[in-house]
């Protein structure tokens, strides 16, 4: 089962068990809320149910994971040769989110109740793919340097051999 909730300006397709990441709601950590802007209801094999613009009784529940703050954006202005420089920072308020269920159906099997815990930090995906480029950057750093250190002993054979003529 899926839905198609509308917060913050955006619409985002959650499942039960899944954990979003949308802008700021009302709550502490632990929280439990209802989303109840649904546009679309779906289930695997049949027809989803369109709203116009929503659907009428639908309502998602989930629990708030955690308050964060996204990633810093800088602003900077400038004006060509008129000596005019402004950096401005930003960063936005954002929830964390775990979809309980649609409707009251579809409840977090006990499999998935052990997923949010391992998932309250947005970022471990990202960081995990990451981490193999980081782990083969040092191999390729060590690799270029052998290079450039056998270039380096034939220009200094050369040199040797060209000086001896």
């Amino acid at each position: 089962m899926f839905a198609v909730v509308k917060t913050g300006g955006k619409q985002y397709r959650v499942s039960p068990g899944d954990v979003i990441v949308v802008e700021k709601l009302l709550g502490d950590a632990g929280a439990k809320i209802k989303l109840d802007q649904v546009l679309m209801v779906g289930e695997d094999g049949q027809a989803p149910e369109v709203g116009a613009p929503l659907v009428g009784s639908a309502a998602v529940n989930c629990e708030i994971l955690d308050q964060t703050r996204a990633d810093k954006i800088l602003v900077f202005k400038k004006k060509r040769r008129q000596g005019y420089k402004r950096t401005k920072g930003h960063r936005q308020d954002q929830t964390v989110l775990h979809v309980l269920d649609i409707n009251g159906k579809g409840a977090v099997a006990s499999r998935a109740d052990a997923k949010p815990a391992k998932a309250a930090d947005p970022k471990p995906a990202e960081d995990k793919a990451e981490a193999p480029a980081q782990e083969a950057a040092p191999a390729k750093k060590k690799a270029a340097a052998k290079k450039k250190a056998a270039s380096k002993k034939k220009a200094a054979s050369k040199k040797k051999s060209t000086s001896k003529k």
